[in-house]
């Protein structure tokens, strides 16, 4: 039986990712695992985060579970989810904050001045930016927004381009190699929203809260083969 490690190190919602995986993959040991060896003995590992990156990325550290994040993204399937995806690139806006250097990147704020430099014309502020459009654009994304399938991948088995995830966030990823986004999604501008390499795949949504599609991409991790 594949053994699927849920990465708690106290800043993710661990439980719901728990369930969505065991619906979508019920053949597999799911587990929330908090120290290294249960990390290490697993064969595949989901790693998930909310909150701020600050705060992520110091609680990981006192988790004791860094390294064995790293170790996983070296021998491993290994998916992250929201700030999962986040803490993968070498830096965040959020704090200064360093991060796992994974990918080369870095993790910038919608309405911050990158974000408004991109929009023309952009009105930015701390909450809100001003998109082509016209509208408001608010922040933190919050909601339903499709995904475009940049390249083609195993965990994009059985979902159709443009399905719709669900996204909450304030931060977005910008990898400095292109060749590295799997999944685009326009908010405002179009930003990365999902990333692979070798045996490594991460998405700024929830698939957990992404109802069916959610979970055959969830099933599609348990089934993948890097």
């Amino acid at each position: 039986m594949t053994t699927i490690a849920i990465v708690d190190y106290g800043m993710g919602n661990f439980h719901s990712v728990a369930r969505a995986l065991r619906h979508a993959a019920p053949d597999a040991d799911i587990r929330i695992c908090n120290t290294a060896a249960q990390i290490d003995a697993a064969d595949r590992v989901v790693f998930p985060g909310q909150g701020a990156m600050p705060d992520c990325m110091r609680t990981l550290d006192a988790s004791g579970l860094r390294d064995a994040v790293l170790r996983a993204a070296r021998n491993k399937p290994l998916l992250g989810v929201c700030v999962g995806e986040q803490m993968m690139f070498e830096r965040s806006e959020e704090g200064d904050t360093p991060c796992l250097a994974l990918f080369p990147g870095e993790v910038r704020r919608f309405a911050g001045p990158g974000f408004a430099q991109a929009l023309a014309p952009a009105d930015a502020s701390a909450a809100v930016a001003a998109p082509p459009h016209g509208d408001l654009l608010k922040v933190p994304h919050m909601g339903w927004n499709p995904v475009r399938q940049t390249r083609a991948h195993a965990l994009w088995a059985g979902i159709p381009d443009d399905t719709h995830f669900y996204f909450v966030h304030s931060y977005y990823v910008v990898p400095r190699d292109a060749a590295l986004t799997v999944g685009e999604t326009r908010y405002g501008l179009a930003f990365t929203s999902a990333v692979a390499d070798a045996n490594i795949f991460a998405v700024q949504f929830h698939p957990e809260k992404s109802a069916a599609h959610g979970l055959r991409l969830y099933r599609n991790f348990v089934d993948w083969q890097p």
